[in-house]
């Protein structure tokens, strides 16, 4: 009686003891690993080959695993991209997520819970450990306050990254002290992003500007010209 094998897995990885170990883990875990590539450019010959269940794409491999991602994403919408990396950076996590992936594993995980892992997205689920699930929320949360912020600022204000920080930290109730500590820097840098942003507001205080920003534009809060 022949054995059903179990979904096919393509590896795509430049070092090679990696592609083993991980290949090995698959393997035992009940996975067919249906090719093992070191670069982004075999990686989306063999998914046109192969058309594979899963895709598990190394970030910095040759090539960019982040391009391969995107092309095996739109050409084998069948097949689930998941990223395996030892970076956990936030601008790989969201440009992996943003070119399709529905996985990001970092490589000092036990690799005896990648089969779990890769089921899970399998059944639709996304695979992703607590700590990168927490950065994801923290993200969004920071894009939804940034958007609204946005939307109340005076027209032609424009703040800068490390300002936009400053503002935010301000909103969740944090003073000059807390800020600097969070951000790593001296209390005077904070009171100088501080007096920035409250120039570009046109307010006449901190206090000011978190009423503007979060929506009482009264007129008292906003600094005479």
């Amino acid at each position: 009686m022949a054995v059903t094998p179990g979904p096919s897995v393509l590896i795509a990885d430049d070092h090679a003891p990696t592609r083993a170990l991980v290949r090995r883990a698959l393997e035992n875990g009940g996975f067919f690993v249906c090719a093992e590539v070191p670069d982004a450019d075999r990686a989306i010959s063999a998914a046109r080959q192969t058309s594979p269940d899963v895709a598990l794409l190394d970030v910095r491999m040759p090539g960019s695993g982040i391009r391969a991602a995107e092309v095996i994403g739109t050409e084998q919408p069948g097949t689930s991209v998941v990223m395996l990396t030892v970076s956990a950076e936030d601008g790989d996590l969201f440009s992996a997520l943003s070119a399709g992936a529905s996985g990001y594993l970092l490589k000092g995980q036990d690799p005896t819970r990648f089969p779990e892992l890769l089921r899970k997205v399998l059944s639709g689920e996304a695979a992703l450990s607590g700590t990168l699930v927490k950065r994801l929320v923290q993200e969004y949360r920071v894009r939804d306050v940034r958007q609204r912020f946005r939307a109340r600022l005076p027209r032609g204000a424009r703040l800068t990254p490390k300002e936009w920080e400053v503002l935010e930290l301000l909103n969740d109730g944090l003073g000059t002290a807390d800020i600097a500590r969070r951000l790593f820097v001296a209390d005077v840098t904070v009171r100088t992003h501080l007096a920035a942003i409250i120039r570009k507001l046109n307010v006449k205080d901190r206090a000011a500007a978190l009423r503007l920003v979060r929506g009482d534009t009264s007129t008292s809060s906003v600094a005479q010209s």
